[in-house]
């Protein structure tokens, strides 16, 4: 096989164990990437706030595209490189739309270093165990820009809330998901366009990579875009089964270092 000049590689479900943790045959793998002169990418719905552990897990090394595609972060400095954020009347229609026909959604809002949610948003377990964040008025949360607007739904399946989302507010920003809860849904939106693909694509093109020459992992439905864009693509086993049937590979679970042990075999030692 040829020897990839970028790693892309999802992170919760992917490369992170379920705990949310990189396991040491994981972190030495990517050590593997960079000694063979390769880039490694993470590529992630997480935002950049997430991304301190995974920072001093991989060495402060690297670089991270956040927030499915509208942040690219700076591993070893800890900053904001790049955003392409919601505009607030771009924000605010999208409220309009959605409450208006799923009054039950409750909404928050991701800006580039922290986040908002109105009353009734449950947030989850690592922002409830840091207190993180600041509950606003709906029309505060939609004053500003930001680089997600996510609905949360009290009981619709999360591939159902999506279709009535993209058919709702489609024309105006990038819906996705990374949860599969069949009974509470949550969607990502980011500004229109915008997705982990298109992040990734213009990383590449700026290093002079083509598709053919990068390899990419993922799990969930907003993995699709940046699997289908590389040039070699691999879900692990515990994959949603929109993701299994758009790659390519398919490698161990996350929990069994899958991630670990495809680049053991692009990059021996």
């Amino acid at each position: 096989m040829t020897l990839p000049r970028l790693v892309a590689t999802d992170l919760d479900g992917t490369a992170l164990r379920s705990d949310g943790t990189i396991s040491a045959r994981t972190a030495a793998a990517f050590a593997r990437v960079e000694k063979a002169g390769a880039t490694l990418v993470f590529v992630t719905g997480r935002p950049p706030r997430w991304m301190h552990e995974v920072a001093g897990a991989v060495r402060h090394h690297g670089l991270a595209i956040c927030a499915n595609g509208a942040i690219t972060y700076d591993l070893h400095n800890e900053e904001v490189v790049e955003a392409h954020l919601i505009e607030p009347g771009i924000l605010e229609e999208c409220v309009h739309r959605l409450r208006t026909h799923l009054p039950e959604l409750r909404f928050s809002a991701e800006y580039e270093n922290h986040f908002g949610y109105e009353p009734g948003f449950r947030i989850g377990v690592l922002d409830s165990r840091h207190n993180a964040g600041a509950q606003l008025k709906l029309s505060t949360l939609t004053s500003r820009p930001c680089a997600k607007l996510l609905a949360q739904h009290p009981y619709l399946p999360s591939d159902e809330l999506y279709r009535r989302t993209l058919d709702l507010v489609g024309d105006l920003v990038t819906p996705t998901y990374s949860s599969d809860s069949e009974t509470r849904a949550l969607i990502e939106m980011s500004a229109h366009g915008v997705t982990k693909a298109t992040a990734l694509a213009a990383f590449a093109a700026g290093h002079g990579i083509d598709a053919a020459e990068v390899v990419a992992f993922g799990d969930m439905p907003n993995d699709v875009p940046m699997l289908t864009w590389a040039g070699r693509s691999y879900a692990v086993a515990n994959a949603h089964p929109e993701v299994l049937a758009a790659v390519d590979h398919v490698t161990a679970a996350n929990n069994e270092d899958g991630v670990a042990l495809v680049l053991e075999e692009l990059f021996p030692e």
